[in-house]
Formats: structure tokens, C-alpha cells, sequence
């Protein structure tokens, strides 16, 4: 993740930004609901485990995810290549309206989601993933997930030099 630490993406609707401590308490407390847990296939972590699984994220620009969509929360893109150099990165979903309502904002203030760019597996580098998941029922259904999820694949085309590739929404 420490490939994109310095980067802060802006679109009309959501702000990416990188995943830091500040955002684990809000992010644990999305966690704790009983359906994002189902809808993630995600197991209740305590916030300690949280922040260390953040700093992990953080800490390992290179270690490899590997993970199932399960929901209609995540959408899952295939493409051509991803350097293994690259083989994660994950960003917070802010709410851009909040966001640049008041300069100065706190970002936990704004927080939709999340969305990460992945590789999915090891033994073929050249498939990937997005998932996007709008963890704040009040930002559901608004096109926070569509924009982040576009905003990522241009980001992986532009900065990361991933090739375009075929896409496919997950059904579950």
C-alpha cells in the first residue's frame, strides 16, 4: 500500500484516500455490523487487530491479497497485468460533497467505504480485482461505488500501468 500513501484522487462524487489510522475506528465500527460481515465473508476483528491489520497494509507494499467477492457491495474487474511490485492498493471512499464542504474537514467525518486493487491469484499475475464497498448506508445507492470503482481503473491504467483488461460484475 505504500504505493499510493502520497496520492489523494478526486472525482465529482468520492475522494480517494489512502487507508491511515485515522480512519480504523470508523472503519472497525462499519465492521462490526452483522450483515457487512456476511456481505465482506469478513470476521469480526477487535480494534487493536485493526489497527494492526492497517499498519500491515500499510507496512507490506508487496504483500499479495487474495480474496473471494462475495456481495453485490463488491464489483470484480479482470485485467491483462498487474506487477507483482504493485500487487495491492487500497484506498478510503469519502464523500466529496462533505469533504469539500468546509476546508479542514476530518476525513472520518466524510467516509463512504473502501475500494482496493488487487491480485487475486498468484500463480496468473495477469488477474485482478476491484472491490468497492460503500460500508455507510447513507452513501449507498448515490453512485459512490460506480465512480470509485472507475476512478481505481484509471488509476491502475494511468499510475500503476495496468493494461485495460475485461470486466465482470460479481453477481453475489
Amino acid at each position: 500500500m505504500k504505493l499510493n500513501e502520497n496520492v489523494l484522487l478526486l472525482g465529482k462524487k468520492v475522494v480517494l484516500v489512502p487507508y491511515t489510522p485515522a480512519h480504523v475506528p470508523r472503519y472497525h465500527e462499519w465492521m462490526k455490523s452483522e450483515d457487512l460481515q456476511r456481505l465482506t465473508a469478513s470476521e469480526p476483528l477487535s480494534l487493536e487487530q485493526e489497527y494492526a491489520m492497517q499498519q500491515s497494509w500499510r507496512e507490506d507494499a508487496d504483500r499479495p491479497a487474495i480474496s473471494q467477492p462475495h456481495s453485490s457491495l463488491l464489483c470484480r474487474v479482470e485485467v491483462m497485468t498487474l506487477s507483482p511490485l504493485s500487487s495491492e492498493c487500497t484506498f478510503i471512499v469519502l464523500d466529496a460533497e462533505k469533504w469539500r464542504a468546509q476546508p479542514g474537514t476530518p476525513e472520518e467525518s466524510c467516509m463512504a467505504g473502501d475500494v482496493n486493487l488487487f491480485l487475486t491469484d498468484l500463480g496468473d499475475p495477469g488477474l485482478g480485482e476491484i472491490e468497492v464497498m460503500i460500508a455507510e448506508p447513507s452513501c449507498r445507492g448515490r453512485g459512490f461505488g460506480t465512480e470509485a470503482v472507475l476512478m481505481m481503473m484509471s488509476y491502475g491504467v494511468c499510475e500503476q500501468r495496468v493494461p485495460g483488461g475485461d470486466a465482470e460484475a460479481d453477481s453475489e
